[in-house]
């Protein structure tokens, strides 16, 4: 994308030459908004990293910032920079408080990103917050900033004359440049490419760091620079290799959050902590051997850990994730876990050497585990179906945000939905995180199936799934959608000049022709709608913020309308056209008992994300879940004036179509992708298409889908048409079965009577069995009468 240029310096300090960039990343639809600005390019900036790399430079101060990671000739520029033993401070970007804003190229692993704190050492409020999003959805983001340094009210020299106070990211970067180049100039001249490195310089400066109380890690990373304690490293140091950060400590609260908030059990998705490794002894290392939980006692024994890691560390730093589990012997086990994690890491030697360089790391982990908690508490967040830019238009989910196009700050339970985790913590409720497709979870475990903001395809395996997981196994499901409108996304393409290409969004706020598909067994869809203003429900007032409406839903459900403009592209024509339309009542919330499951829709999920949020609904969340978990409900919204005494029905032509201009695929990891359960999953799935969907016989055909043999094992697969594959290939023929079962279901959906499989087939089979013995009895009857003899014939 776009970069607007503001000014460039060369600096000489105590023999050090440090370079210092100071811009930020823009649009170039931004900057053809504000003439008075000027945009560069990517290409430029490529010509100034080459010449810093040719000068041979020892420090390059980036005060610059943006959130594409994937400008892959910036990116790797910037790997060529730091293999080349140019140490890279970088801000950390100024879109705090808000979390998942972290800005590229801090939040590379080779760069030092800073963040800013005042003279009180609070973390400043617009200092971006972590986690990185790289590694969104399988993995876990990486610690980043990793410190934090005076960025509030910093005097500096106007460019005319005098001095002026700034405040920035961008100010505290350069006070921590300048710490670098001092540490840098006390190593004699000779010995200090011997010495110092981007790895090097970067341990010096977490390790001497002094941590802040009340920040968490993603907000201060190692803490305060603290030039004295950094220098005092340097000054005997070796070059080694470390992990940062050293320790995980479940009992370090806040500075340990999100881990601090939500204690380990048995049974649950792993958690994934992500570390970086810090090469200290060459720009390129290998790990040794695979790497080792040490526990300190027995207890220890409970902890699963498998490891992911870099293959190759380069430049200067890889990566190490711990994939934790409580095995299932421990479920009742409450206590503390302790012990260490060693990886062993070596480097070919250095010039004038004749054997590898080799280092030792070590992570210590003090963890809290409680007893599996009961179902009814536990939710699972579905992370595997957000997409994020980069690299797709992906547009933000409230219409009325003018300055910030995209949506790209992860839509992670830890970044823009942080308060919403903080908040169901609180309530009592335990949330887990997949990043895999939905046949990866087991669905007797969870209460509630949490779907929020969500932008990719379902596989179709997926959504047969998911209906047997709540028509039979008792799974809840809460929705929240956001606006959807092919007419509306194509007013939204601009042309970016630094791409010379147009961008268009890939799909909406959220992908509701795919959510359409997954809640069709139930009845329910949504709308192309996009609905603003405010309403009062349960007597709290709301802002709905670009939702979309609820087109259809079954009879006996529960479905709150309130009155709303229609602003769409298609709303607005027709507003026009009917001069003096007021506001129409349009529903947006519903609830519905379905099966041994439970499902609550709601159209907007602006007041569940940080990002944007005009008013939140975590009040309604609550509820929600209330009913869906533990079938509470609440008086007021479920009241007897919105139960749906006949369902609310839409034309095939009026629910919203996908947009047939777009290659979804290039973003989408369900569109010509395999389903594959990934290492977020539960240890026993990694690698397969999921866990087994429960022997239950056949289900009976729900509207628009084929009837279906539940018997299948973890690595079958199923074709979309009229076959369900598993060993062999087999057809699916019952003629006479979809006619019995359009006895209980119409075309026009009602209510669905949707019974448990494992009685309802043995049933079907007693009812036929009757049904025969009364006919051949009735024949009987009339072959002895007509026969006039005493005698029967028998059958």
């Amino acid at each position: 994308m776009g970069r607007l240029w503001r000014v460039s310096l060369l600096v000489r300090m105590k023999n050090v030459l440090v370079l210092l960039l100071t811009q930020r990343y823009m649009l170039s639809v931004f900057s053809q908004m504000h003439s008075s600005l000027q945009v560069s390019y990517t290409s430029w900036f490529l010509d100034a990293f080459n010449y810093a790399i040719a000068t041979n430079m020892d420090v390059l101060n980036l005060s610059i910032g943006g959130p594409d990671y994937l400008d892959l000739p910036f990116v790797e520029k910037v790997w060529e920079l730091t293999a080349n033993n140019i140490i890279m401070v970088s801000a950390i970007g100024n879109d705090g408080p808000l979390y998942g804003t972290l800005n590229n190229p801090a939040d590379q692993s080779d760069v030092i990103g800073v963040g800013g704190i005042d003279y009180s050492d609070h973390i400043a409020s617009f200092s971006s917050r972590g986690m990185s999003t790289w590694e969104l959805p399988h993995g876990y983001g990486r610690v980043k900033p990793d410190i934090v340094a005076y960025g509030r009210e910093i005097m500096g020299s106007k460019i005319s004359t005098g001095c002026k106070s700034l405040s920035g990211t961008s100010v505290a970067s350069p006070v921590v440049a300048g710490i670098v180049c001092l540490l840098v100039s006390v190593i004699p001249e000779n010995k200090r490419k011997d010495i110092l490195n981007p790895a090097s310089v970067k341990q010096a400066l977490v390790e001497g760091a002094a941590k802040l109380p009340g920040p968490n890690l993603y907000e201060q990373g190692a803490g305060r620079v603290n030039l004295l304690e950094s220098f005092e490293i340097l000054m005997s140091y070796e070059p080694r290799a470390s992990i940062f950060p050293g320790v995980l400590d479940y009992t370090d609260c806040p500075y340990s959050w999100p881990f601090c908030r939500q204690p380990l059990y048995a049974g649950a998705m792993p958690v994934i902590f992500n570390a970086t490794i810090l090469n200290g002894m060459a720009v390129i290392g290998y790990v040794e051997s695979p790497p080792t939980w040490h526990p300190f006692g027995e207890d220890g024994n409970l902890l699963s850990v498998h490891f992911t890691y870099s293959d190759v560390i380069w430049p200067w730093t890889g990566y190490l994730a711990l994939h934790m589990q409580i095995k299932e012997e421990g479920a009742q086990f409450l206590g503390v876990i302790e012990g260490n994690v060693t990886v062993k890491v070596y480097s070919p030697p250095a010039p004038g050497e004749k054997s590898r360089r080799s280092s030792t790391c070590v992570l210590q982990l003090k963890l809290q585990v409680v007893p599996t908690p009961p179902r009814s508490v536990r939710i699972l967040w579905d992370q595997f179906h957000s997409i994020k830019y980069p690299p797709g238009y992906i547009p933000r989910d409230s219409l009325d945000v003018r300055n910030d196009i995209l949506d790209w700050h992860g839509d992670h339970l830890h970044t823009n939905f942080h308060i919403m985790f903080d908040t169901l913590r609180d309530a009592g409720y335990y949330i887990e995180t997949l990043g895999s497709p939905l046949t990866c979870f087991d669905a007797r475990q969870y209460g509630t199936l949490l779907l929020v903001d969500l932008e990719d395809e379902y596989f179709p395996e997926e959504i047969k799934k998911l209906r047997d997981d709540v028509i039979n196994s008792g799974l809840s499901v809460v929705v929240f959608a956001d606006w959807y409108n092919v007419d509306t996304m194509v007013k939204m393409r601009f042309f970016d000049d630094n791409t010379r290409s147009w961008w268009t969004p890939v799909t909406g706020g959220s992908n509701v022709p795919a959510l359409n598909d997954l809640l069709a067994s139930f009845g329910i869809a949504f709308g192309n709608k996009i609905l603003n203003g405010d309403f009062v429900l349960n007597g709290e007032q709301s802002r709905y913020a670009s939702g979309t409406d609820i087109l259809k839903f079954p009879r006996g459900g529960y479905l709150h309308s309130f009155p709303f403009m229609d602003s769409s592209e298609s709303g607005a024509t027709q507003n026009i056209l009917l001069s003096g339309m007021t506001k129409t009542d349009t529903p947006i919330l519903g609830f519905l008992e379905v099966g041994r499951g439970r499902i609550a829709v709601y159209g907007d999920s602006n007041c569940l994300d940080s990002s944007h949020m005009v008013t939140n609904c975590y009040g309604l969340l609550k509820k929600m879940l209330d009913f869906t978990s533990r079938n509470i409900k609440d008086p007021m919204l479920f009241s007897d004036s919105v139960r749906q005494e006949k369902p609310l029905y839409a034309d095939k032509n009026q629910i919203p179509s996908r947009r047939t201009d777009v290659n979804f695929s290039t973003y989408s990891r369900v569109v010509g992708k395999e389903l594959t359960c990934s290492r977020d999953s539960r240890f026993e799935v990694w690698g397969t298409k999921g866990y087994n969907l429960q022997v239950r016989g056949r289900n009976r055909k729900l509207p628009g889908y084929h009837v279906i043999d539940l018997g299948r094992g973890l690595n079958s697969t199923v074709d979309t048409s009229v076959t369900v594959t598993s060993n062999t290939t087999q057809k699916v023929v019952d003629s006479s079965g979809n006619n019995y079962w359009g006895f209980f279901y119409r075309d026009d959906i009602d209510m669905p009577v949707l019974v448990a499989t494992h009685w309802l087939v043995p049933a079907t089979v007693a009812i036929l069995g009757l049904l025969i013995l009364f006919w051949r009895m009735q024949k009987r009857r009339r072959r002895r009468r007509g026969s006039g003899s005493g005698r029967f014939t028998n059958l």
